[in-house]
């Protein structure tokens, strides 16, 4: 089984870059997006279409913002456009594919970066989305969460650590809730179950030709319950084509 999951930093820019002709190509089982930016009626044509797919949105209420998606070959038994009842709803940051033994979710963290109180509403939205995964692998259901957590981990997942310690995305409250993520709460980065280079990233800087010079962050993650990280064949970033300031990340499960 075959996931990619990718920002797309606007689905219609994306796709004039080429992206639905590499998606195809791939043959993936669930292709998930985030920042669309697109309502369902702007990409009604067949460019945005892949054979033998479906394709599910949430979007923002707010035109060309935010929102996210799944492509699937397999048809769900329900889809899920909310996690918890709260002002993030309006923003279209998380959609959930249901099937009998497993959910596959797209989901995009908020950034903190344009302001102080932006930050403080990504830790609600962390506080949340935690208490959210709890209750599902308490109820033993297993997942792959898909998405852009604008958050990098650790020193390995981004290339100019010492000088973004305090910056969004790289503060020392974001990294301690991605360990308890792993540590205590029980998920498991695919990516790093498999690679544990320190040079890989998803996202690059549109500034100072950071992507020429790999000046980058890794904040793009497939995290897993535990049965799915036992079955994972391999993982790999795509990084030979541009498509968006992010690029693909794909995991392939031997199931």
């Amino acid at each position: 089984m075959k996931v990619i999951t990718i920002n797309v930093c606007g689905i219609r820019a994306s796709q004039k870059k080429g992206l639905f002709e590499w998606l195809k190509k791939t043959k993936a089982d669930f292709i998930c997006m985030q920042e669309t930016r697109a309502l369902e009626d702007q990409i009604s044509d067949n460019k945005f279409s892949i054979k033998g797919y479906d394709r599910y949105m949430n979007v923002a209420e707010k035109k060309g913002y935010s929102g996210v998606a799944i492509y699937t070959k397999h048809k769900p038994m329900s889809v899920q456009k909310s996690f918890s009842k709260s002002i993030f709803e309006k923003e279209g940051r998380f959609i959930l594919t249901e099937f009998k033994d497993f959910d596959i979710i797209s989901v995009y963290f908020p950034s903190g970066s344009s302001s102080d109180q932006r930050q403080l509403l990504k830790y609600k939205f962390m506080d949340l989305f935690e208490k959210y995964v709890k209750d599902k692998i308490k109820n033993k259901r297993e997942m792959i969460i898909c998405g852009d957590y604008n958050i990098a981990h650790t020193k390995d997942d981004i290339k100019n650590w010492r000088s973004n310690q305090k910056n969004s995305g790289f503060l020392p409250q974001e990294r301690e809730w991605m360990t308890k993520l792993i540590n205590k709460i029980g998920m498991r980065d695919a990516f790093r179950e498999k690679c544990k280079k320190s040079d890989i990233y998803t996202w690059w800087s549109n500034r100072g030709n950071a992507y020429n010079n790999n000046v980058g962050w890794r904040i793009d993650y497939q995290m897993v319950t535990t049965n799915f990280s036992k079955i994972i064949k391999n993982a790999s970033v795509y990084t030979k084509t541009r498509y968006s300031d992010h690029a693909p990340l794909i995991i392939n499960y031997d199931t």
